[in-house]
């Protein structure tokens, strides 16, 4: 069907992504291209390296197109999908390089770089840019939680002992920062997909 004239560029996610498990080169191609600046956004926004964040983006695509037919269109977009492999991917590559345990003050840094800063131009990524946008809108205590957890790959109880507050209000900062966030960004995205009909 997509040989008869329609352009790859036109078909919807979840297609591209039936596409690319055929292996059709024109079909991983346009999968590529259309998700590579969020991935690699996401990777970078994690790692902070552009070549550490490019290794990450190329396993996040490879990771995609052998796991593709267990995506699950109920869980979510594929969008998100992708998101969360590039996330995960790059929580891991910190943690492997991860020689010492982050200083409590070089989290307010970071949350600027998460929220807004020049680097926020270098990744011009509507993604990245609404996940900033939504971390920036919680309250700072939730905002350091979720970045030292989400981010940095912090367990609860380090979260814990680095901002001295007790285990479960660590995880109470963590869970209800994730699940603000959650929501801000899939209010986004569905006024997102009714903006495009």
């Amino acid at each position: 069907m997509w040989r008869m004239g329609l352009s790859l560029g036109r078909v919807p996610d979840e297609a591209l992504l039936t596409g690319l498990t055929t292996g059709d080169p024109e079909f991983v191609v346009a999968f590529v291209r259309r998700f590579q600046r969020m991935v690699f956004g996401v990777a970078l926004a994690v790692l902070g390296d552009p070549q550490l964040a490019e290794d990450v983006a190329q396993q996040t695509f490879e990771r995609a197109w052998r796991h593709a037919q267990v995506y699950d269109p109920r869980r979510g977009s594929v969008r998100a999908w992708l998101t969360a492999i590039a996330h995960n991917l790059a929580i891991d590559a910190v943690r492997a390089r991860r020689a010492n345990p982050v200083a409590p003050e070089d989290l307010d840094a970071l949350l600027g770089v998460v929220t807004e800063t020049p680097e926020r131009r270098a990744l011009a990524d509507d993604s990245a840019e609404r996940v900033r946008r939504a971390v920036a809108a919680l309250p700072r205590e939730q905002a350091r939680a979720l970045v030292m957890a989400g981010i940095y790959g912090m367990t609860a109880r380090e979260v814990a002992d680095a901002e001295d507050v007790p285990l479960g209000t660590a995880k109470t900062r963590i869970r209800t920062g994730t699940l603000k966030v959650r929501a801000l960004l899939e209010t986004d995205e569905t006024d997102e997909t009714e903006e495009k009909r």
